[in-house]
């Protein structure tokens, strides 16, 4: 259960199938769920769609001038996004091309624009249950 304290902020969490495999992610509004933005299937990996959508929802509360939290369940994107920089090895070709440019624009944003008034939270999936940007698949 979502503690109360949690009244409106941004859950983003991505979903792949495979690793690497089709990868999406998306964010939504907490407490209603509204989907503010959803990305993908493109050709990647579960830890680069994570770091996608914490990155995707800073800039999209930067370019409105918000500053929600923004809850992650994911400890390695968290750790990408305080080094500004990912981690993946996922190897270039045709396929993964997309997802590699989208990590490289990513982390270009995050060198170049201030978020530090916009938390980025882990959230605790071990009691509050899923994160409700979940895609269920399990």
């Amino acid at each position: 259960m979502m503690p109360d304290n949690v009244k409106r902020a941004i859950a983003v969490d991505a979903a792949c199938s495979g690793n690497p495999g089709p990868m999406e992610y998306r964010g939504v509004l907490i407490p209603d769920g509204r989907l503010l933005f959803h990305f993908g299937p493109i050709q990647g990996t579960n830890n680069i769609g994570e770091f996608l959508a914490i990155v995707h929802a800073l800039a999209l509360q930067w370019k409105h001038g918000t500053a929600l939290p923004i809850y992650s369940d994911s400890r390695t994107a968290q750790a990408w996004l305080r080094k500004r920089k990912s981690g993946t090895k996922l190897e270039r070709n045709e396929a993964t091309a997309q997802a590699l440019d989208l990590v490289v624009r990513a982390e270009q944003w995050l060198n170049t624009h201030d978020f530090s008034h916009i938390p980025v939270l882990k959230w605790d999936t071990d009691n509050w249950g899923e994160i409700p940007a979940d895609f269920g698949r399990k």
